[in-house]
């Protein structure tokens, strides 16, 4: 394959590294006094750009490029577009957030380009080496990031903590890669597989392989949030500025589901009967501890910090599918949860403002009053996230509990339901505080007018939201067609089906 073509494999990825030297080099331009805002809107321009690269990618057809370690298919193409979408969203929301004399604003829109130009790669990423680099590349932007604002004491504690636990969560990944080496000779997720199949055929699977996926589980649980590798998510979220919130609560994780996938469907199949209990209890204790811290919360942003700890265990239950309908199911929900979480996030960006004036749910009471189009767009945000018709969040807790419920994991759906009842009151907590109006004594919160990039961020997430929930059929043909990636699943799940508990 020529250089062109292989160039075409990661065209997402070189235009938001183009874009992303274009932020830095403009800002080394510019003087002192120069407002970096324009900066903005040229990132805006490079995700766009990488978006409809992303899209045009889905003629490309299926295929490997240098040396067989980037590919690039349904699977990998549903996800590029994703999270070209995630990184626009967010940018939107951080041009509104800021302000002129916001420090180092061009590195902030640099870092937010170079971090999806990892999250990317990790989707693309056929080889568990790439995967660790791809994402370190996305891990060290999201730390900086996360203590952006150095002047607070809560930003640069978030930023430490987030920085060790990475740190430790990584070095398992890595030892996890390392180990799989050792036991197989490869870290080439599809020559795992080849030689799985004859180790498993033979009876003698080796033990350094269990031990080596265990050790991956433990680095990707960190990055998705599944409890108990969750604790630093509420700190993170507190202390981050709320548009890097909006980025690191979805984009990350989405790039860290797809690896997940791509790892436990494409190179360990046959040991589905030894993953799929442990990926059981990760949904349960997410989805339980995720929705019981979130009942304790009175700051917004630990409540959400928490509930995306849930949301992390609903999608492990489409994991436990064995089928390529989890797998669909998955990628769907992966969709509606970026829309809605983004979306919520953008408002409470604007409303609390860059500094997060605005940290308690008291604080928001009598919201819909002061700005209607904040209100409504909150509520409906929230209630996508509860999983009411007509909005994405319904569709796609249908859709991961169908697939479970087909699967005959009749408890784990019933305990996800139970879970879904629970988020219901801490979301309806907050919404029934923007519609409430305030005391008379508590203080007035005065929120200002909607830019035009949050407008735009606004409609994005919010017409994808509802997209989502009323007509899922496209998306969903999308998810589907990502999941033939894998055809071997169904095939493996029915040669040794797993006791369901």
């Amino acid at each position: 394959m020529n250089q062109t073509a292989s160039a075409l494999r990661i065209l997402p990825e070189i235009i938001l590294t183009i874009a992303g030297i274009a932020v830095m080099l403009v800002d080394a331009m510019l003087g002192k006094a120069s407002s970096r805002k324009p900066l903005g809107w040229l990132a805006v321009l490079g995700a766009l750009a990488a978006l409809a690269a992303s899209l045009w990618q889905y003629q490309l057809p299926a295929g490997t490029a240098y040396f067989g370690v980037v590919q690039t298919d349904a699977f990998s193409v549903f996800f590029h577009v994703l999270i070209a979408g995630i990184v626009l969203a967010s940018l939107l929301i951080t041009l509104d957030a800021v302000t002129d004399t916001t420090e180092g604003l061009g590195e902030l829109f640099a870092l937010i380009l170079f971090g999806a130009v990892g999250m990317m790669l990790m989707t693309s990423a056929v080889e568990l080496l790439l995967v660790f680099i791809a994402l370190e590349i996305s891990s060290i932007s999201t730390y900086i990031m996360a203590g952006y604002r150095r002047k607070t004491a809560k930003s640069p504690e978030s930023a430490l903590k987030y920085f060790l636990l990475g740190s430790f969560a990584t070095a398992f990944f890595l030892y996890g890669i390392a180990l799989v080496f050792g036991a197989t000779g490869t870290t080439r997720i599809d020559d795992i597989a080849a030689v799985l199949a004859k180790s498993v055929g033979a009876g003698q699977a080796p033990a350094l392989l269990f031990v080596g996926l265990a050790m991956i589980f433990i680095g990707l649980g960190f990055k998705v949030s599944a409890a108990p590798f969750h604790v630093w998510t509420p700190d993170v979220y507190e202390g981050a500025p709320s548009p890097v919130v909006a980025l690191m609560s979805t984009a990350p994780k989405v790039a860290a589901f797809a690896v997940l996938l791509r790892i436990v469907y494409g190179a360990f199949p046959l040991l589905h009967a030894h993953w799929v209990p442990v990926l059981w209890w990760l949904a349960v204790l997410s989805m339980t501890i995720g929705n019981l811290g979130a009942l304790r919360q009175r700051n917004v942003k630990r409540l959400l910090a928490y509930s995306s700890i849930a949301h992390a265990g609903y999608l492990l239950v489409a994991f436990t599918a064995l089928s390529a309908d989890g797998i669909a199911a998955a990628s769907f929900y992966a969709v509606s949860y970026a829309a809605m979480n983004v979306g919520i996030f953008a408002v409470i960006s604007h409303a609390g403002g860059y500094d997060d004036r605005l940290t308690l749910i008291e604080d928001y009471r009598g919201l819909a009053y002061r700005s209607p189009l904040l209100g409504g767009a909150m509520a409906f945000f929230l209630i996508s996230l509860i999983g009411i018709p007509f909005t994405g969040g319904f569709f796609g807790k249908f859709y991961v509990f169908a697939a479970a419920l087909h699967s005959g994991l009749i408890w784990l759906t019933i305990i996800g339901l139970a879970n879904s009842g629970i988020a219901a009151f801490y979301y309806l907590r907050v919404a029934t505080a923007v519609y409430s109006r305030p005391a008379e004594s508590s203080p007035v919160h005065t929120v200002p007018r909607p830019s035009l990039a949050l407008l735009f961020a606004l409609f994005l997430t919010a017409v994808t939201t509802l997209w989502l929930g009323i007509v899922p059929g496209n998306v969903l043909a999308r998810a589907q067609t990502a999941a033939q990636t894998y055809p071997s699943v169904n095939a493996a799940a029915a040669a040794s089906p797993v006791a369901q508990q």
